[in-house]
């Protein structure tokens, strides 16, 4: 792992993502706004124009989700 380089504004998406997504999992946390951030953060996820550009590696998203863990 590590040899794939991600736009820094993918690797914050994902990031922001993370952190949302965390904050939903707390007990008892009903947050409609967050999870229409999540929701947003998914979809802008999903079509950043590097998955049309680059050649990734099947495994390029988990690559992705434990980079932007990492940070």
């Amino acid at each position: 792992m590590g040899a794939t380089r991600f736009p820094d504004d993918l690797v914050q998406t994902r990031h922001a993502g993370n952190a949302t997504y965390d904050a939903l999992a707390a007990p008892h946390r009903r947050d409609i706004t967050a999870l229409r951030r999540l929701l947003h953060l998914s979809v802008r996820l999903w079509w950043h124009p590097y998955w049309d550009t680059a050649r990734s590696a099947p495994a390029a998203p988990t690559e992705l989700r434990q980079l932007a863990r990492t940070q």
